[in-house]
């Protein structure tokens, strides 16, 4: 180890495959007791490694080359630290590599400079719920450099369609903390966060380039679970023991007929309640994503759920309309109350949504128009969704009454 002030560089080795005997060579700086560490790209067979002059060992020519080389890093280190010291700039074992590294600040903004200011930012114009979804690109991101760069943290200026493609497919294999990998529109979700930030940092001139310029999103198409009437009625007319279930399986259901989500459930308090113009009960809101207003009329299965809960002591005391349980909590439970019911569909709360879309409002004859005003849609498009699944039932229910007639037309004959 050699020092000078408060600096020390020390060469160590690490070998990153089991079988072989190829040692990687890196390079440590360390000041105050805080190192930083980086790869030097060199290979070396352990055997030719000097472990106490942590040089390499004989008279190769890629020995003395390579000791040559870790001569000039240990220079320019010391050259870095100076330049920092005449500066008078702040003396960090990091600040000491980005400096030898040419990434200091002189040379612009990091990433996680910029997912920095992207958080601190927008998180008064975005909602919470979204947020938490940029914290967890967050941790994949800097996983990610970790995992595969041995970095803290890289300079903007190195983003590149390679990092992107690099990053997309390391994201796939990606796992937050108690859940499985990502899906395929899961892992699109990442990147297209990533690419917001990017078009943020072209937009405050910290890059001259968006990285993400030849790279295209791929979302698959999805089909939308939805009840039918028989499955939504199979479910209203089972009773459960345990009192949770039999709350939850009430919320879903409410849900199923307002097409509210499960946050917009969540918030609904008892001044929401109004009486409309029709004089008839109206919930009045806000939908929480866009904020967009919603004025629902209360079908008669709604206001029976609303009806049931008016004299709970707690939901009275909390200014609520209804029993609240964590998203969690309801999507598991939901997911025994369709096993109970003999529904073979990955109920989640958000199925109750599309439920009302589809086999309440435009399966029964509600224009589209209307339909996308009950669920707080900024686009009509967005509806439009909705149709093309109720289209292709039709479609689908047609074909088979076809083929029943067909069938009943043929046995007739037979008779005949």
């Amino acid at each position: 180890m050699l020092e000078n002030s408060r600096l020390s560089i020390l060469f160590f080795t690490r070998k990153h495959e089991k079988e072989s005997d190829a040692l990687k060579i890196y390079a440590r700086v360390t000041i105050d007791g805080k190192r930083a560490e980086f790869s030097l790209n060199r290979d070396l067979k352990a055997e030719l490694w000097d472990k106490n002059r942590k040089r390499g060992k004989g008279y190769s020519k890629y020995v003395l080359s390579l000791n040559k080389y870790l001569d000039q890093v240990f220079t320019g280190l010391h050259e870095a630290h100076r330049q920092l010291l005449e500066e008078d700039k702040t003396i960090t074992s990091s600040t000491v590599k980005a400096r030898y590294l040419g990434e200091d600040e002189e040379e612009g903004k990091t990433l996680l400079d910029l997912i920095t200011y992207h958080n601190t930012t927008m998180h008064t114009s975005l909602k919470p719920g979204t947020m938490k979804n940029y914290f967890i690109t967050e941790r994949c991101i800097k996983r990610f450099l970790k995992d595969e760069y041995n970095l803290e943290d890289i300079p903007l200026k190195k983003l590149d369609y390679r990092f992107i493609v690099d990053y997309e497919q390391y994201v796939r294999k990606y796992k937050p903390a108690t859940r499985t990998g990502c899906t395929n529109n899961g892992a699109m979700k990442h990147m297209e966060r990533l690419k917001k930030m990017s078009r943020l940092a072209v937009r405050l001139d910290w890059v001259d380039k968006d990285p993400f310029v030849n790279f295209k999103l791929k979302f698959k198409k999805t089909e939308r679970q939805f009840l039918t009437e028989r499955e939504l009625k199979l479910i209203e007319e089972t009773t459960f023991k345990v009192p949770s279930y039999e709350k939850i399986k009430d919320l879903f259901v409410f849900a199923c007929y307002t097409g509210l989500s499960y946050i917009d459930v969540k918030e609904l308090k008892a001044d929401h309640l109004v009486i409309g113009l029709d004089g008839g009960d109206w919930l009045y809101t806000k939908r929480t994503k866009t904020d967009e207003p919603l004025k629902i009329p209360l079908l008669p299965k709604a206001k029976e759920i609303l009806e049931k809960y008016q004299e709970d002591a707690n939901i009275i005391a909390n200014e609520r309309l209804l029993p609240i349980y964590s998203n969690h909590m309801i999507n598991r439970t939901l997911k025994d109350i369709a096993e109970a019911c003999g529904i073979r569909k990955n109920l989640t709360f958000h199925v109750a949504r599309h439920t009302f879309a589809t086999a309440i409002t435009l399966s029964n004859g509600v224009p589209i128009e209307t339909v996308s005003k009950l669920l707080g849609h900024t686009k009509l498009s967005t509806t439009q969704i909705y149709a093309k699944v109720v289209e292709k039932k039709i479609g689908e229910d047609m074909q088979n009454l076809m083929a029943h007639m067909k069938q009943k037309n043929y046995r007739a004959e037979e008779v005949s």
